[in-house]
């Protein structure tokens, strides 16, 4: 049984991948386009250069942050909708702490600053956590709306206490080339993969592997792991076993925002190298469907990551050389998901229907 469930896991998001690119070949063909022809521009940009590649890893880079915050806090019995906040406290506090200590060497910076971004989501999380664990409010409510105070709050800081002096643009001054991560591009090219030097991946992409194994680590190598997993699968189960529910309750939201927090090695460390406010298009709620559609496994996360980075970067190139707008990609990526989530409850009650028989 536990075999055929696990071939399902592979199988189902698969599946809903080629019948959301099916979906979308059929509204192409309705626009008056060929959607071999539509298809191939899009994987010709996704993967037809080592330039492209690098913006395929770098759009998967916070993404496989979001997802994994979203799919650790699953794992726990919790639908974290607050990635999005907990990005961007995490992402401000990063900024912030850079910009105070600008006189570290990067030996202690950097890994400071990695530490400082995870704290500052795990913070914001730990909050819905505990009013969660003690009083039983809701976690997607609560973080819902500290979304909307994370983005005003994060925002009124940087326009009103650490907005760069002579800007007119919303953002804190460039964070120290010590607490920098470097781009890839020299590297890669010291060994014979030409990355064009203006390509912005960056070393935050090895902070994002540590995070998918760190995530895999504490669920399935761990007591806390264990008892995570527990009270997800049966809270009752669990507690009669001995397991603090409340206290499980808040460290699975706390380790899940500071997976959401380490986006900012990417934008703020790796990228832009400030803060700068209203940054996110949306990168905490696309972890939920990056979560979904890697059935809330660490490593099912980075493929799922790597295939809307993929569409993400291929978009451009289909917005530029047809006439299928590049919102496109939003209806494949929307029918995912709802194919994944059908899918899910589909195999679900085959599989329970399985075990009663």
């Amino acid at each position: 049984m536990k075999r055929w469930t696990a071939i399902a896991n592979v199988i189902a998001p698969v599946v809903a991948v080629l019948a959301s690119f099916l979906v979308g070949g059929l509204v192409v063909a309705a626009i008056g386009e060929s959607p071999l022809r539509v298809y191939a521009i899009l994987f010709r940009g996704a993967f037809g250069s080592v330039d492209a590649i690098g913006y395929v890893l770098f759009n998967a880079v916070p993404l496989i942050f979001a997802g994994l915050a979203v799919a650790f806090a699953f794992r726990g019995g919790l639908f974290n909708i607050g990635g999005e906040g907990q990005l961007y406290i995490g992402s401000f506090v990063c900024a912030w702490v850079a910009l105070t200590l600008h006189g570290l060497p990067a030996p202690l910076l950097i890994p400071l600053l990695v530490l400082m971004s995870a704290a500052g989501g795990a913070l914001w999380a730990a909050l819905p956590g505990y009013l969660k664990a003690r009083f039983g409010a809701h976690e997607v409510i609560n973080t819902i709306m500290m979304n909307f105070i994370a983005v005003g709050l994060t925002g009124y800081f940087v326009i009103e206490v650490l907005k760069e002096t002579g800007q007119m643009t919303p953002q804190t001054a460039e964070i120290p080339a010590a607490g920098q991560l470097p781009r890839l591009a020299g590297a890669l090219q010291s060994i014979g993969i030409p990355l064009p030097d203006a390509n912005p991946l960056n070393a935050s992409i090895l902070v994002a592997i540590a995070a998918i194994w760190l995530a895999w680590f504490i669920l399935y190598r761990t007591t806390l792991g264990y008892e995570i997993r527990a009270v997800g699968f049966n809270p009752k189960a669990a507690e009669y076993a001995g397991i603090n529910i409340r206290k499980t309750t808040v460290m699975t939201m706390v380790i899940s925002g500071a997976f959401a927090g380490l986006v900012a090695t990417n934008e703020v460390m790796g990228f832009r190298h400030r803060f700068l406010d209203n940054f996110s298009s949306g990168i905490g709620f696309m972890g939920i469907a990056v979560a979904l559609l890697g059935r809330n496994s660490p490593l099912g996360v980075l493929f799922a990551a790597l295939l809307f980075g993929m569409l993400n970067t291929g978009a451009l190139e289909i917005d530029v050389f047809t006439d299928v707008p590049r919102e496109l990609i939003l209806v494949v990526q929307a029918v995912t998901i709802i194919l994944v989530v059908v899918g899910n409850e589909v195999l679900q009650r085959k599989l329970g229907a399985r075990r009663s028989a």
